[in-house]
């Protein structure tokens, strides 16, 4: 990891490397939603976005540099976007990949990754059991390593959804009081906080109940590693935050709402009820921690809704158990 800071600036250089490269997802507004905020809402539907999420951003960025250093290939750890992202973006390179994975990684994040062509190695459900993993898979082949949270370009290009976020509101005529972004390993926050800079608003980070690891850093003045409860948010399952975004983003961030499991789901109902939005949970998170925060905090609220990945199973037993509840 490089320790020389990031800046604004760096976004703006992402946006400018990705140009033409990404779908330019829709900023969705849904006055259901904003009934139960209380407030606007404007949703980044990054649902939408190459590869089911907002994480091929970083990727892109991240593996472009590799590949023109000549890389012989790349590895990845993740939860799933992220390895979906650099999977993507390693074949555009024809770069040999292999991803590191939880061994209960959700089944269609898996088909996913392997339809790239890359390798998928399922081991343990911690970030230091995937991490130690990483470590002897770039001993034994040689190949970079593509890390969710510690690079540099990762971070910059995750940046670069609440920057276009924030354009897109304000070429409608809006103005955002706030921004929500979901919390995982950090990579999303740190880049919101980064494409937030001159902008006055508030960045408000969502992460579960269950593994509140960005919560547990700022009580311990640092990263540290939190027990991994179980939680349907899987895209938000590591349990500490990465060093580089606690470092860009802890001093900035306004506020961390942690949401109860029965809350991520029920915001995912929502989204898909009201909004006509297919989300995953760790998107769910973000929109609930929005629908909490909203009311008496702010007017104008931009969420980023980060993937869609999402087992059919699971939305159909949420909309089943929604239905039961109804009747």
């Amino acid at each position: 990891m490089e320790t020389t800071a990031l800046s604004r600036v760096d976004v703006d250089r992402a946006e400018r490397r990705l140009a033409g490269r990404l779908w330019k997802t829709p900023v969705v507004r849904c006055d259901q939603l904003d009934a139960l905020a209380g407030a606007r809402l404007w949703l980044k539907a990054e649902n939408l976005q190459r590869g089911g999420s907002f994480k091929v951003r970083g990727a892109l960025l991240a593996v472009e540099r590799l590949a023109a250093a000549g890389s012989r290939g790349v590895i990845a750890q993740s939860t799933g976007n992220h390895a979906i992202a650099v999977a993507l973006a390693a074949a555009e390179h024809k770069l040999p990949t292999v991803v590191v994975l939880p061994s209960d990684a959700p089944p269609t994040k898996i088909r996913r990754i392997r339809e790239t062509g890359a390798e998928a190695v399922l081991v343990g459900t911690t970030l230091a059991e995937r991490v130690a993993v990483v470590e002897e898979l770039r001993e034994r082949y040689a190949y970079d390593v593509v890390d969710p949270y510690q690079n540099r370009d990762v971070v910059a290009g995750q940046g670069t959804a609440t920057a276009e976020l924030i354009s897109q509101v304000a070429a409608a005529g809006g103005r955002l009081d706030a921004v929500v972004v979901p919390i995982g390993g950090g990579s999303a926050i740190a880049g919101a906080c980064l494409a937030s800079c001159g902008h006055d608003l508030a960045v408000v980070g969502a992460e579960p109940e269950t593994v509140p690891a960005f919560t547990a850093a700022l009580d311990a003045g640092g990263p540290v590693t939190v027990p991994a409860r179980p939680t349907i948010a899987d895209g938000l399952r590591p349990d500490r935050i990465g060093s580089l975004p606690f470092e860009l983003s802890h001093r900035t961030i306004a506020s961390v709402i942690t949401v109860p499991e029965t809350a991520i789901a029920e915001a995912l109902r929502v989204a898909l009820l009201h909004a006509r939005l297919l989300i995953e949970p760790a998107a769910a998170t973000a929109l609930a921690a929005a629908l909490d925060y909203a009311s008496g905090h702010a007017t104008d609220v931009g969420v980023l809704l980060s993937g869609g990945n999402i087992e059919p199973g699971l939305v159909a037993s949420l909309l089943t158990d929604h239905s039961g509840r109804a009747r």
